[in-house]
């Protein structure tokens, strides 16, 4: 009896047995692993840089020289004056007027600058015989000559823009014997001559220059000859031409 018990055990531990083993070997095991890492990292850098760089740098530089006391002293020279050597020049240097008659016949001269003080002459201006100069530009400050006024032989004399602030002659105005003067551009000031004008004998100034100058004139002259320059013809004719 005890023997059957445990023969029976022993069958049963043994089908158990088989039965577990079955079941383990009979399993599926499947193993599906699927990693799908998509990874989409997009940089879109825009960077618009601008930069407009307007400098504008506007200077107005005006430098206008006025003639002071300081400058010019020594005030109005009492009686005539003549220039006949440059040291002349250096000893009016600083007067603002001359009372008499004022003399330029300088044979070496080639400078006037020294002169810018002068705003006035009181009797007749003479520049005549000045074998070197070419121009007259000391005498810019100059706005009346009470007397006549004679431009005359002044063999290289080329313009007269010296005497652009000239407005009125109270005698004559002679301009004779320049051979280089080409025009009378120096004048254009001018509105008054009480005497006679004469233009002649300058080789290469047109007469039509001489027609220019009648026409803005508003008082005088008394009489007018314009001869012997150079001949042209003037277009349109000015009102005044002789």
């Amino acid at each position: 009896m005890r023997y059957l018990v445990v023969t029976a055990l022993a069958t049963i531990l043994v089908f158990n047995g088989c039965s577990a083993d079955s079941g383990r070997s009979g399993g599926s095991d499947s193993d599906s692993d699927s990693d799908s890492d998509a990874d989409t990292d997009t940089d879109t850098d825009t960077d618009t840089d601008t930069d407009t760089d307007t400098d504008t740098d506007t200077d107005t530089d005006t430098d206008t020289d006025t003639v002071t006391d300081t400058d010019c002293p020594l005030g109005a020279y009492s009686g005539n004056f003549e220039i006949v050597t440059p040291s002349d020049i250096t000893t009016l240097a600083g007067y603002t007027e001359i009372t008499g008659s004022f003399e330029i016949n300088c044979t070496s001269c080639t400078d006037l600058s020294e002169l810018f003080c002068l705003t006035d002459v009181g009797g007749n201006l003479y520049v005549y015989e000045n074998d070197a100069l070419t121009n007259v530009n000391g005498l810019g400050g100059i706005t009346s000559v009470s007397g006549g006024l004679s431009i005359q032989s002044n063999n290289v004399l080329t313009n007269l823009d010296g005497l652009s602030a000239l407005t009125s002659v109270g005698g004559y105005l002679l301009i004779s014997g320049n051979y280089t003067l080409a025009n009378l551009d120096g004048l254009s000031a001018l509105t008054s001559i009480d005497g006679y004008l004469n233009i002649i004998n300058n080789n290469i100034l047109p007469d039509c220059e001489a027609c220019d100058l009648l026409d803005q004139l508003t008082s005088g002259p008394t009489s007018t000859t314009a001869n012997n320059n150079l001949d042209d013809s003037c277009t349109p004719v000015p009102a005044n031409c002789p």
